[in-house]
């Protein structure tokens, strides 16, 4: 295996087991822990708890995670400039979500069942996702 990688396991039912393997001084470490159940439906809240690690807390795709990967996460602060100038909050969602993979994997969870699972009431998830969504809107440079 060549360098520290980072696995997320996203479990539906109702907890989420996100593994992080580091390299320390000649040796692997393993934490484990469940993701975090974020009560706040904000956007920013949101990003913190479950998007930063990767993407970092600017959202430049530099998090403390983002070492691990094998792709360097997006910087999401240039969706919009990737796109001609346009944010389709459709697509961003779509790609959160992730609803189906139709080409091989990917490294980024898919955070639609996750935060469906956060809450009993699909309307708190569908708020949770709007809120992030605008709230990537929002952090968009030229």
């Amino acid at each position: 295996m060549k360098g520290a990688r980072l696995v997320f396991v996203c479990g539906i039912a109702g907890s989420v087991v996100l593994s992080l393997m580091c390299t320390t001084v000649g040796a692997q470490t393993v934490k484990q822990g469940t993701a975090p159940r974020v009560q706040s439906v904000e956007g920013v809240d949101t990003y913190k708890a479950y998007c930063a690690v990767c993407h970092g807390v600017k959202a430049k795709g530099d998090g403390p995670a983002a070492t691990a990967l094998k792709k360097v996460p997006a910087d999401l602060t240039g969706i919009a400039r990737r796109h001609g100038g346009k944010f389709s909050a459709t697509d961003v969602e779509e790609m959160i979500v992730a609803k189906s993979v139709e080409h091989g994997t990917r490294e980024m969870p898919i955070w639609g069942p996750v935060f469906d699972s956060l809450a009993s009431d699909r309307t708190f998830s569908k708020l949770r996702m709007a809120n992030l969504v605008a709230y990537l809107k929002t952090i968009q440079t030229p």
